[in-house]
């Protein structure tokens, strides 16, 4: 059985203007020790669909579907049932630390809050505990560090910082909202390696948003490639990014750098994403496809099986070019 379950994921956004769908339909399993990554470009519903999964949504948020966590439906639970999920099971580190971490308070403290909400230790083993993870994601001197607050660290240090927190309580899953995107090339390659080693010593579960198919490419087992709020293609790495079953995965992958010749021309996706705020009856990728049919305009297509382990929603999968190996 599979860690989490998410069913038919639904989030609508109440605003002055009226409702935005923001997620519509998503549906995916994680499994123990997998790494699973969302995929797609800013605005496709990648972070929105995480922060659901825990219930940590604004109040103007509708959510429908189901999420399972170990067969218990995390929307439906007691609160006091989920906060002990919340922050023990099921950790996220956020996009930008400098605004998820709290300003006024030493790192120490902070991780002695986790520790204090989901563990029995008392204030010395706590202590001991928050050395002992600092230490664990690669900070330098950590006894030093946990009195230092957020502002003394680097940009890379608090991204590990916020990583420590978060496993505390020594969570089976962990959500991780583009942990690198605000960090430079070598820290964030540090970062990464760091969140692999993570879950292959402590047998962790992974959901990895970005918008980098680079960062997909080297450490997921599957991903999740999402366009308007939709799931429009998922498998395993290897199969999606070889031969892509979406018209927009393969646009995606010819938008990138690839291994062939340094001077080859990028081909940019036309136009621009969908507003979410005004559904389309059909494809929402159709206005920017260049294999577009009559159907795709019409009739949104259904996410299906086109080979083992890998599904899609897309009319034209048969037609699109298998990628170089």
């Amino acid at each position: 059985m599979s860690l989490l379950d998410v069913v038919d994921l639904r989030v609508t956004f109440s605003t002055p203007r009226g409702p935005v769908h923001a997620v519509d339909g998503v549906s995916f399993c994680v499994a123990s020790g997998e790494v699973l990554g969302i995929v797609g470009e800013s605005g496709s519903g990648k972070s929105v669909t995480l922060r659901a999964i825990p219930k940590l949504l604004h109040a103007n948020a509708a959510v429908t579907g189901t999420v399972r966590w170990r067969g218990a439906d995390l929307h439906t639970m007691p609160a006091e049932d989920l906060r002990r999920v919340r922050g023990g099971q099921i950790a996220t580190v956020f996009q930008e630390p400098m605004s998820a971490l709290n300003p006024v308070l030493p790192i120490g403290l902070q991780i002695d809050e986790v520790l204090t909400a989901h563990t029995t230790l008392d204030t010395a083993a706590r202590r001991r505990r928050a050395v002992e993870l600092l230490g664990l994601v690669g900070i330098a001197s950590p006894t030093t560090r946990l009195d230092q607050f957020p502002h003394e660290f680097s940009g890379g240090m608090r991204q590990r910082a916020m990583i420590a927190i978060a496993l505390a309580a020594a969570p089976a899953l962990l959500l991780a909202d583009e942990p690198t995107t605000a960090l430079d090339v070598t820290i964030q390659d540090q970062i990464l390696k760091l969140l692999l080693r993570l879950v292959a010593d402590l047998g962790m579960s992974l959901v990895l948003v970005t918008h980098d198919l680079g960062v997909i490419a080297e450490t997921c087992d599957r991903v999740a490639v999402m366009y308007a709020g939709r799931l429009c293609e998922t498998g395993s790495v290897h199969n999606v990014f070889l031969r892509p079953q979406h018209a927009y995965t393969h646009a995606l992958l010819r938008s990138m750098p690839g291994e062939g010749a340094a001077r080859a021309m990028l081909v940019p996706i036309p136009g621009q994403p969908p507003r979410i705020d005004r559904p389309t009856a059909g494809c929402a990728f159709a206005p920017r496809c260049s294999f577009v049919e009559d159907l795709c305009t019409t009739t949104r297509p259904p996410l299906i099986d086109v080979a083992p382990q890998h599904r899609s929603a897309c009319y034209a999968a048969a037609r699109l070019p298998v990628r170089a190996a």
